[in-house]
């Protein structure tokens, strides 16, 4: 069996196959498939002990068929594309800093563009005619100073993006289908082009469509790659304000370019800059203050997440040992952050996150953005 292998990997085909079953197996995301590879130490034993840790809240559990996983993989070579692993030296660092980063990834391409200084640029799908042009010459000469621009292949502003960047330089196109599916169904020539002159990435399997749960996680991908995010025309409540908002959360710049305030699109990029994000009105804005770059934004646009979000077993060696906290009577439908199950319950760490992974494999919970957790 070949995986297409990982960007110079070192995995076994074995684990490599185990570790694609147990992303595509039932419940299991991207914060309880490196808590389940932290504590069962490789995904051949996490998969093998999924249907033990589910049941023990009295629901039947099976982990995806092998036969689903040898279909996917032949479907990303035919495909040509390749898998990538979190774990592997080509996955882009700025992306595994972030909460909830993908474990997998599916790309076409170039995958060393994602290791040079990214800038994303986000904005509406029906821009006006002057962001446009503003985005296309923004993008241009901002590849052309080195920089690779991410964005999404939307209609509007991100396809304007892409194609100012590809006319200069680099670009990542990030799409919320599967690598093998074009959308929008007009920018499947630009997705092309992206894929071969470019890098684009899929979280999704081969062959899923883009529905509409899928954008605010290839949302969060787009402003993870980045060490900043620059939004041109949004409408309040808007993907690129979501965009906008997981970047302040992860620590990174937050920009955007003041618009008239008559016009709607530009209602969200006013309330932004309003909010506290940086006003640009040309590339040499961004350049200046992405270049100096630390991991401290100047941008004060951040809605802080939970530590706990980032809390790992392998930092607790007896971990493994640990029952399960009694926080069935703690949890409920409104989200709520693990450092708060971790006080209420009166109980360690270990013990909460291995009742919250019983209940996510179980169906039972939701995670939410910052580190919060509900009752599903």
């Amino acid at each position: 069996m070949s995986t297409g292998g990982p960007a110079r990997g070192t995995l076994s085909q074995e684990e490599a196959f185990a570790r694609i079953r147990l992303l595509r197996s039932p419940n299991v995301g991207p914060v309880s498939y490196r808590q389940l590879l932290a504590r069962f130490g490789d995904a051949v034993a996490a998969v093998e002990a999924l249907p033990q840790i589910a049941g023990r809240t009295g629901r039947p559990y099976s982990a995806a068929p092998e036969r689903r996983v040898h279909d996917e993989i032949a479907a990303v070579r035919k495909a040509g594309a390749r898998y990538l692993f979190h774990d592997s030296p080509e996955y882009p660092p700025f992306l595994n800093e972030a909460d909830g980063a993908p474990p997998i990834l599916t790309f076409r391409g170039d995958i060393s563009i994602a290791l040079q200084p990214c800038v994303a640029i986000v904005g509406a799908r029906n821009a006006s005619a002057a962001a446009i042009r503003f985005a296309r010459d923004i993008a241009h000469d901002l590849a052309g100073e080195g920089w690779t621009v991410v964005s999404g292949l939307a209609r509007g502003i991100d396809g304007a993006a892409h194609q100012g960047a590809l006319a200069a330089g680099a670009t990542i196109g990030v799409i919320a289908s599967g690598i093998d599916v074009a959308y929008p169904p007009e920018h499947a020539n630009l997705q092309e082009e992206v894929a071969t002159r470019g890098l684009l990435l899929a979280e999704q399997p081969p062959g899923t469509e883009p529905l509409a749960r899928h954008f605010p996680a290839r949302n969060r991908i787009i402003a993870g790659l980045a060490a900043g995010t620059l939004v041109i025309e949004a409408a309040p409540k808007s993907g690129s304000l979501i965009t906008a908002r997981l970047a302040g959360e992860m620590g990174r710049e937050v920009m955007a370019v003041p618009g008239s305030p008559v016009d709607p699109r530009s209602h969200g990029c006013n309330q932004l800059i309003r909010d506290g994000a940086i006003l640009v009105q040309g590339a040499a804005d961004v350049i200046e203050l992405l270049s100096g770059f630390t991991g401290k934004p100047r941008a004060m646009l951040r809605e802080g997440g939970a530590d706990s979000f980032a809390w790992n077993i392998a930092s607790h060696p007896d971990a493994e040992d640990e029952g399960p906290a009694d926080i069935a009577g703690i949890l409920s439908v409104a989200p709520v952050t693990v450092d708060e199950l971790i006080r209420q319950s009166n109980t360690n760490a270990s013990a909460v996150q291995l009742a919250l992974l019983e209940l996510e494999l179980s169906g039972q919970l939701v995670r939410h953005a910052g580190g919060r957790v509900s009752l599903g």
